[in-house]
Parts: structure tokens; sequence; C-alpha cells
């Protein structure tokens, strides 16, 4: 983790940066690879940060993708006094069913077809340290038993093994999902979600805390500037009312990505209004909200003639022509196509997949 204070030429801003020990080996993640504590809910999620870190409590980190929860998750663990030992981070998403049991508790040799050796798991790996567990709510039922039952025993078994094994690791989850009713729909135990949120943290979303936003753009401009050679960049006080006005839908890997393009495209040394390329979904969803009722007659109008030529397949047919249209008209941009949609980027994954559009 890397804390250092930030400045340019024309301002001062007194909050740390928070970024990854080799940031550019995330510039293609879709997480947040910065963070600064400049607005007055920053600076109060900060103190509290402080605050919760000497602990070895659960924390449960809830907050929209792009918003840093990684980044607040290792912030925690360097001001605790684990802090020198290993950070293990886990996105819980990126694991299928099968395979996420013996990534998290290890296997013995013979415990399955093709392992042929034993194998430690990430709690065994994060022995002394921390465990974060990204995308907490996607884990699926039957490891959220098991789940729940190391974090009260404080102990593993592998698969394939009756011995069990002690750890001693701190619990860091994260979600952009809302845990609450996902409980009350019965897809995530609510004694786990008791367990992991401990030390609840609301990370807002960039939009909620406007005074992060020239700090953070500022920051990726020097980055990126330096990274293609342009010993001078600036952001025109129009360009800088246009991102203030902005809703960032994107979150912080938006913003980053917004200022990258910017400056590939101007012609000058200063960004101007016309370089900054927003998301098209964000603008769209405004405007269609009051006008639903045409587009939902026009679209009904459109699926009936479908009916009437009675294609094959037909609801694959709709399901895949709605998730194609929607990722290109988001310019193949998951979390943007997931937002536009109203569903998860777990299963808008899982359909583009399905589809064989990624």
């Amino acid at each position: 983790m890397s804390i250092k204070p930030f400045d340019r030429p024309d301002t001062y801003y007194e909050s740390p940066v928070l970024t990854f020990p080799e940031p550019r080996s995330f510039s293609l993640s879709i997480r947040a690879t910065a963070l600064v504590f400049e607005d007055p809910k920053s600076r109060e999620l900060l103190d509290r940060l402080e605050r919760i870190a000497p602990s070895s409590a659960s924390a449960l980190i809830i907050g929209e993708t792009g918003t840093g929860k990684e980044l607040i998750a290792r912030h925690i663990h360097a001001l605790s006094e684990r802090g020198n030992r290993s950070f293990v981070a886990v996105n819980c998403a990126s694991l299928s069913e099968s395979l996420i049991e013996t990534e998290l508790f290890g296997h013995e040799r013979g415990a399955f077809t093709g392992a042929v050796s034993e194998k430690a798991g990430w709690f065994e790996t994060a022995h002394g340290g921390t465990l974060f567990l990204d995308e907490i709510g996607d884990l699926p039922p039957s490891i959220q038993v098991k789940l729940l039952r190391v974090l009260q025993e404080r102990e593993v078994v592998r698969v394939g093994s009756r011995k069990s094994i002690p750890i001693n690791v701190r619990m860091i989850a994260a979600t952009n999902v809302d845990l609450k009713a996902a409980v009350q729909a019965g897809r995530f135990r609510e004694d786990l979600y008791y367990r992991l949120s401990v030390a609840p943290i609301y990370l807002p979303p960039l939009r909620e805390r406007p005074g992060d936003i020239l700090p953070l753009a500022h920051h990726y401009l020097r980055i990126y500037a330096e990274r293609i050679g342009q010993a001078e960049a600036h952001i025109s006080p129009e360009a800088e009312r246009r991102m203030q006005e902005y809703s960032w839908p994107g979150n912080i890997r938006e913003l980053e990505n917004v200022i990258h393009y910017a400056l590939l495209v101007c012609p000058g040394a200063t960004l101007r209004p016309e370089d900054l390329h927003f998301s098209a979904a964000s603008t769209q969803q405004s405007a269609v909200a009051p006008a639903a009722q045409p587009e939902s007659d026009e679209l009904e109008r459109a699926l009936r003639n479908l009916f009437d030529k009675n294609p094959p397949s037909l609801y694959d047919l709709v399901e895949k022509t709605t998730i194609s249209t929607a990722y290109n008209f988001c310019e193949r941009n998951q979390v943007h196509t997931a937002r536009l949609l109203n569903i998860s980027r777990n299963v808008l994954r899982a359909r583009l997949i399905r589809y064989q559009l990624l």
C-alpha cells in the first residue's frame, strides 16, 4: 500500500492518496486504483478506518463497483498490527463453486481427480495476516456454511482430510450488493452476515463525495501524462466543471478511463470539455425514465411481431439480442452494461459467456 501527499502546481490537497503497490499492474482492471480523502465524507471514512484497523474484528466493506473497496481493505491491514504480514485478496465471483472450496480451504493429495499433491488454501496462506474476500455475496450456500464454521472455530479442514488446521486470520469481506436483502431473500445466511459485519464500512460512490473528484482527476492526469511523455498537462476550468456535474456511474475506475482517453485525444496540453468521453449509459438512464410508457409500447409491438414469426428458441433470441445490444451500446463495458440492465455484473458475465459475446 502506497500513501503519499498529493499536489498539483496551482492547488494543494492535504489528503493522502492510496494506491496499490504496483498500480500499473492494475491498469486493465475494473477496480479503483487510487483513493483520496479530500471530501468531508471521505475524511470521516478515514477516521473510522483508523479506529477500526487496530482490532482484529471482521470488517464488511459495502460499496459499488469501482469505489476502491480493496484499497480500503489494504489500508485497514496496513494500519493494523498485522501490517507486516501477508495480505491475501480473493475474488469470490471469479471462482466456480467446484473450485472455490479447494481454493479457500485447500485439499489433500487424492482428494479428487487431478489432486496429485496437497495444497494449502487461502486461509492457510494468510495465516497471521489478513484475508480479503471480495464479492462475498456471490458465495454459493454450501460454501457459506463452511466459511461460517471456519470463522467460528478458527480452523480449516482441507478437502479430503479429517484433520483440522488452526488458523489466525483477520477476515475482511466486501460486497456491491445489499446483503440484508440477500438474507431476506434466502440467498445469504443471516448468521454469516452478522459474523462478517462486526465492523461494517460503507464506502460512498464517487457522486456522493464530490470533493474527491478533482484531486483524483489531477492524480490520474499526472500519472498518464508521465506515461505518454507529456511534460505538462492541465484541465481547463470548463472541463473541471463538467466532471463535477457528472454522476460517475463507473466511479473511480471510470474517472481514470476518462482522464486517460482525454489525454490521448487532446490536441494540446489542456484537457477541454470535448475531450471528456463520458458513459452514454448514465445519460440515457435519466433521459428514458420520464418517457418509459412509449418505449414499453414500442417493445411490445416488436415482441408481437416476433411472436407472429415464431422463430426457434425465441426466449434465448430475445435475451441474447438484449444483452448484445446493451453491451455494444455501452462500448463493451461490463460495469456500465450491468448498470443499464439493472442486473449484477456476475449475471451479465455469465450471459456474455453463454452467448459467446466475450
